[in-house]
This record gives C-alpha cells, structure tokens and sequence, in this order.
C-alpha cells in the first residue's frame, strides 16, 4: 500500500491550529489523541504503556475479538513489566454484547483502585461500554479497533441502552488508537460494509445539519463540516477498494471513520455525523432490544436509513423553495446512487434486507425524530405531515 503523505496526527495538528479560534472568538477542543492507523500498529501498543508508566493495566474484550487481536495483546504485554487484568463481556440471552446497564456494571465491579489504564479491544459497543466506565472511574483507556466499522472510536459521547431506550451519555475519549491494518483487514467484510454504511449516513446528516442551523439555530462549524465532508467523498471515491479488503480500502474506510470521529471531537457534538438516518436506526436499534432479537450492525441500519431518506429530502428542497435552508438537500445523492454504493461495498441497500419487521420502517419514519432534541428533515416532514 502507498503510504500517505501526511498522518493523522500530522492532519490533527493542523486540524487543532485551524480550530483554534472560528470566526465568531469562539474556541473549540484541542485533540490530544495519539493514533497508530498502520499495518503493525498493535505491536507499538507495549511501548505506548511504558511511556506512560501504567504499572497495571486492565484488556476488556468479547469472545471475538479476543481471536481477533485481544491474545496477541495479551502476549505483547507479558513481555514487560506491567501487571495485565482480563475481563470478557458477557452476552446477553441472545448472544450479543450490548452497552446497557448489566454490562457497565459487570465491567464497574471489574475495575479496581489499582488499574491505571483500560484497554477497549473491539468496535463500538465494547468500546461505549469501557468509555463510560473509565470517565466515571477517572482513568484513561486505549483503543484497539478490531474492525473498521463505526465512526465512534474517537469520540467523547457513549450512546447507552438505559431502560430500553437509546441515550448518549457524556464520556471520555481515548487516550491513544492502535488501528492495525492487518488485524482490520482480517475482520469480516460485513463489519467493513457497515463502517462504509456509517460513512455514506454523512450524505443525509451534513445536510441536516446545515439545515439545523439555519432553521434551529444549533451551533455550526465550518472547519468540522469540510473535514466530515472529505472523509465522505474519500469513501465513496474508493468504494471498490473497500469492497476487495485490500489493504489500501480498509485504510481509507478507517481513516475516515477515525477523522469523522475527530471532527465530532472538536465540534464538541455530533450533529456533522448524526442526523435523521441515525435517529432512525436507533429506533431500530431499540425495538431489536425490547423484542429480544440479534442485533444489526449499526453502520448496515446507518446506510440503509440513510438511503431511505435521501429522495425524501431531495424532494423537500424542490417542492419547497420557499424554505431556503432547504437548497442544502439538492446536493444530496439520489436513494438509487447511495444503494448502489452500500451494495458495492458488500452491505445491505434495502430495508427488507435487514430482515426486520415490515411495520418498523413506518414506525421509525414517524417515531425516530422525537429521540433527540435536534432539527432534522425528518423532524420537519413528520410536523408538517409530509411522510
């Protein structure tokens, strides 16, 4: 693989000097995240802990990703003098691991005074469950990805299932990312797809988001949209590598995840990758839980919704051009280009493949916008009755 001119934390750098001041004196958050986003990368995660002196660590894992990378972590570590705790997240009755309540206790009960840092090894779920934690317990926590599937490695925000419902709760971020080419490369080509689902949702929430500005006021940030907005074109540019795993497409799918991620970061909130199509997939997301299913990869239901609403929103801006803020939908892709996309990449494009009830697409297009306090499309189409 062609090695990138500039690294990550080289466009970090310049990405906390360009976000220092916006054009209104306000500051926004300087990113301290060190990244490894390389083949190997693992392999400096020894190094990393004894710089920072931890004398004990603590690696949380599934059964999974444990084969994945979490055993050659294991032997990594046990070649210095640190002391390594082990803790598995359990599954629930029907074999998922989820963040809700029984597992942030199972990994507060885990943690002791002792431990100086968490190592989160795996992908979203595993990693809300130990950013949670370690906020609460006041202790850094590593990140190693296990695949390049959802764009919330970096982020400060944990979306908890509390009481049944969808809730992102203030966190921390990492500390340090060890994205190992090699290891993402291993992970099945599903969980890729999603991430390019994740990635593709950007189509209907930078969208949004302008138009949550101008029509509810949220707070903008131009420097965060065009990072969000270069992450996306990269993706949909290299879709075909994506799909064939070479080594090439999972850095490009990972680098944007991770750079969505950042721009969350320094927005200090997630409106630039979170938007209508998101809102419903966690309606999804929810009525998969309180019905006792399998969960669906979060980025397949990000692309899907996403999908879905592009047309909707496409046809806000024409039949209402007296809604100005509404121009920013013309430029989105037509729900025909983005399935196209998502079946490129190996996902699922259609609603009826992610083989759920046929009577929640109804219910999450009329239900999935009361779930935040935040100005979306969908927000607008079902006041005016429109969907």
């Amino acid at each position: 693989m062609k090695q990138p001119t500039t690294s990550i934390n080289e466009q970090i750098t310049l990405w906390n000097q360009q976000s220092a001041l916006d054009a209104g004196g306000q500051h926004f958050k300087t990113i301290g995240i060190h990244i490894e986003l390389e083949a190997g990368a693992v392999r400096k995660l020894p190094a990393y802990v004894q710089t920072e002196r931890y004398q004990q660590v603590m690696v949380v894992y599934d059964t999974n990703t444990y084969e994945a990378v979490g055993r050659q972590i294991i032997d990594l570590l046990q070649s210095i003098e640190v002391g390594i705790t082990e803790l598995e997240l359990r599954e629930n009755k029907v074999g998922d691991v989820i963040a809700d309540e029984a597992t942030i206790v199972q990994l507060l009960l885990a943690v002791t005074p002792e431990i100086d840092a968490i190592i989160a090894v795996g992908s979203g779920t595993i990693h809300d469950v130990v950013r949670i934690v370690s906020y609460k317990m006041d202790k850094p926590f590593l990140s190693v990805p296990t695949a390049a599937s959802v764009d919330g490695f970096t982020s400060a925000g944990a979306p908890l299932i509390v009481n049944g419902t969808k809730e992102t709760f203030q966190a921390k971020a990492p500390q340090a990312i060890f994205a190992d080419i090699n290891v993402l490369m291993n992970a099945p080509q599903t969980l890729t797809a999603a991430g390019f689902g994740d990635m593709l949702g950007k189509c209907t929430s930078l969208a949004d988001w302008k138009v949550s500005r101008d029509l509810g006021n949220e707070p903008y940030n131009q420097l965060v949209y065009d990072i969000t907005e270069e992450a996306l074109n990269q993706c949909i540019e290299k879709v075909d590598l994506i799909a064939s795993g070479s080594a090439e497409g999972i850095y490009t799918v990972m680098h944007s995840l991770l750079a969505s991620g950042i721009a969350m970061l320094i927005a200090d909130h997630s409106r630039s990758a979170s938007g209508g199509e998101h809102h419903i997939s966690h309606r999804w997301e929810m009525e998969l839980i309180k019905g006792g299913h399998r969960q669906i990869l979060h980025g397949a239901k990000v692309g899907v919704a996403s999908a879905l609403l592009a047309d909707h929103y496409r046809q806000l801006a024409v039949n209402h051009p007296e809604v100005k803020a509404f121009a920013a939908y013309k430029h989105i892709p037509t729900s025909a280009q983005m399935k196209q996309w998502l079946s490129a990449a190996g996902g699922p494009s259609e609603y009826e493949q992610l083989e759920m009830p046929a009577e929640w697409l109804e219910l999450a297009l009329h239900s999935a916008h009361t779930l935040r306090n935040r100005y979306t499309g969908l927000k607008y189409m079902n006041e005016h009755q429109l969907i």
